[in-house]
Order: C-alpha cells, then sequence, then structure tokens
C-alpha cells in the first residue's frame, strides 16, 4: 500500500476527535460549527485534539447531504469563459448575485452553454440556476431542467415558463439612444450589433437574419432602434469587443461620403468604442463627421470614447436582484420578476450631421 493510500485510509474521523476529546459527536461538530451552547474550554479542547489528529472538519458533502441542498448556485453563461470575461457587463452582474447569495452560504458555480454541447443544465450540481441573457435556442433545455424542481432565474432573457426574468427595457433605451440621434437630425443611420445567433457568423443585418436570430438582448436593442428608423440596416458582429467594433466601423466607413453614414448606433460601448477608432484611423472626426452612441455605461479605457453618449444599466442591481429572487425561491417565497431601466447618458460623441 503506497503512503498516499495508507493517508487515506488513515483519515481521521469527527467521531474519533469526540471519543479523543471526550466529548459526544454532535458536542465535537458545534465546536466546529462555532453555535450552540459550548464552553470556550470544551471548544478549545476540541479544537486541539482536532489539530493533533490532523482533522480539518466535517466533510461538506455530508452536510450537505443533511440540508438536501449543494449549497450551489448555478450561473449559465451562454459561451466560452474566456469571451463571456471580456463583456464588463457579465462580471458586474456575476458581483451582483455574489454579493446576496455569497452571505447566504451559497458558492457560485460558473456553466457555460455553447453551441452545439450537450447541456450541462441536466446534471450540474446546483440548488438553482441564473440564465445569463439567454437565447431562445436554450427552450429544450430549460424544460428538461425544470423536471429537476429547482428554481430559475434568468437575466434579460426572453420569456419561458417557469422561469423568473429579471429584465432590462432593452427597447425603451434603444429608442432613447435613436431618437436622440433623430432630434440632432441624423438620417442616415447604421447600427453595429451584437451576435445575433445562432453561432457567431458577422454580415449585414438582414430580414432573414434577424428572423432567425435568437440572442434576446441584440434583437429587442434593434427593435427599439426600428421604432425611430424603421429600415435601420447595419452589421452584425460576434460579440461585445472592441476589435469587432473597429471591424464593422471600418466596413461601414471606408466608403465615398455620399454612402457614408452620418450616425452609428453600437450596442454596447465596447462596439461603440471600436467604431470611434476606426473612424479616427480613417481620418474621421467625432462627432464632426459622425455621431457615436453605445449602450451599457461602463468605463472606457480609450480617451477618445471616455465621454460617450449611452445608456447606463444598472449592471450590478440587476446581479443582486437575480440573486434576491434565488434566494426567496429557495426558501419557498414568492418571487416576482423585475425590469430595470437604462438611464439615458449624453456625452460628446454626438452632434448634428454637417450641412
Amino acid at each position: 500500500m503506497s503512503r498516499a493510500e495508507g493517508d487515506v485510509a488513515a483519515r481521521p474521523t469527527l467521531a474519533a476527535v469526540a471519543r479523543a476529546a471526550g466529548v459526544s459527536a454532535s458536542t465535537a461538530s458545534l465546536a466546529f460549527s462555532g453555535a450552540g451552547p459550548v464552553s470556550d474550554e470544551t471548544r478549545s479542547r476540541v479544537l486541539a485534539v482536532a489539530a493533533d489528529l490532523g482533522y480539518g472538519g466535517p466533510d461538506p458533502r455530508a452536510r450537505s447531504l443533511r440540508r438536501g441542498r449543494s449549497g450551489i448556485v448555478g450561473a449559465v453563461l451562454e459561451d466560452t469563459l474566456s469571451n463571456a470575461f471580456r463583456d464588463p457587463i457579465n462580471v458586474a452582474m456575476l458581483d451582483g448575485i455574489a454579493d446576496v447569495t455569497g452571505p447566504a452560504d451559497n458558492s457560485l458555480l460558473l456553466l457555460t452553454e455553447t453551441e452545439g454541447e450537450h447541456t450541462r443544465l441536466l446534471d450540474a450540481p446546483v440548488d438553482a440556476l441564473v440564465l445569463f441573457g439567454c437565447s431562445t435556442r436554450l427552450d429544450a433545455s430549460v424544460s428538461t431542467v425544470r423536471r429537476r424542481g429547482i428554481p430559475l432565474v434568468s437575466i434579460e432573457a426572453p420569456p419561458m415558463e417557469g422561469v423568473l426574468d429579471i429584465g432590462e427595457d432593452n427597447v425603451g433605451a434603444s429608442r432613447l439612444l435613436a431618437q436622440h440621434l433623430h432630434d440632432l437630425g441624423h438620417r442616415r443611420v447604421a447600427v453595429v450589433a451584437l451576435e445575433l445567433g445562432p453561432g457567431r457568423e458577422t454580415g449585414d443585418i438582414t430580414d432573414a437574419r434577424v428572423a432567425a436570430g435568437t440572442t434576446w438582448p441584440a434583437l429587442e436593442r434593434l427593435r427599439g432602434t426600428r421604432l425611430v428608423y424603421p429600415d435601420a440596416g447595419g452589421l452584425v458582429t460576434r460579440g461585445s469587443w472592441t476589435s469587432e467594433g473597429h471591424r464593422a466601423g471600418t466596413q461601414l466607413l471606408d466608403v465615398p461620403a455620399s454612402e457614408r453614414p452620418t450616425a452609428i448606433i453600437a450596442q454596447s460601448d465596447l462596439l461603440a468604442s471600436g467604431v470611434i477608432a476606426a473612424a479616427a484611423d480613417l481620418g474621421l472626426s467625432v462627432p464632426g463627421d459622425l455621431s457615436v452612441v453605445g449602450y451599457d455605461g461602463v468605463r472606457l479605457d480609450d480617451p477618445r470614447a471616455a465621454d460617450l453618449t449611452t445608456v447606463v444599466q444598472p449592471a450590478v442591481e440587476k446581479g443582486r436582484a437575480a440573486g434576491r429572487a434565488v434566494l426567496a425561491l429557495l426558501a419557498g417565497e414568492a418571487a416576482t420578476g423585475t425590469i430595470f431601466t437604462s438611464v439615458f447618458r449624453p456625452g460628446s460623441t454626438t452632434a448634428p450631421p454637417r450641412a
């Protein structure tokens, strides 16, 4: 038998600690938890014996079995983690969830659901799931997960039966941005859209692509824009990255002046930052030659985009609302969805078009 095997076989138990300390197993357990009527002298004796025996504390798996819960809340991201964490809004919402669920003695497990993968939602060891901006393609998986009887909360998702949604008025906020440009006099406007799905195909925004789209926030933001500019077109990107904004901006702006849009509506601040960088590379001034608006209200490192006209969404508060909903549902209490509203923030990247 190897040393490692011998160590495992000789691993001390709570019962062994209790015997050596001359107390009951329940008293030893209370000494470790720090709760209950255990004197300081007894607690110190139990912990000293445990240290001598090399016992580190009760097995958290056994505790989970006794509670009938894992103590884990799953956060479902429809992307690889490397891509998801490039978007500061995802990070802010995760912070908000952890702010609420962590103090309630829950851990956060990140799960990825990318196109074509076998779903991890069916057997993940979680007590509840929070779905991030999930697309319509998750309907089948969600239907199966509901049979597990665990609470399901979504953030910015299409309406799904049995899922409590923490929403964002993407339509209203995008309409505000579009109306701002329209009031300034812009009529030749293009959209740089987030990924529409399914897949990460780039290209023109077409009716067919919109009809087949599965990414709810992007579709809702486009719908809000088209309430002001019914025929608004533009380009679809692979996601909320500055590099994608630069690529799309270059394609839209590197054309004759008579064909160039006078304003671009980017569906995220990171995309807007990339568009502004592309305009600078082409010798165009913002807002002199081009007005640009974003969406999110995040801090941007590029000083050319630091005073961006945008809408500020309460990302951390959305995460906290999702966390509170999870805790309420786990406690068997009633919970209702919440719709958050972004706040328009004028900046120095918009102006009337040049005559």
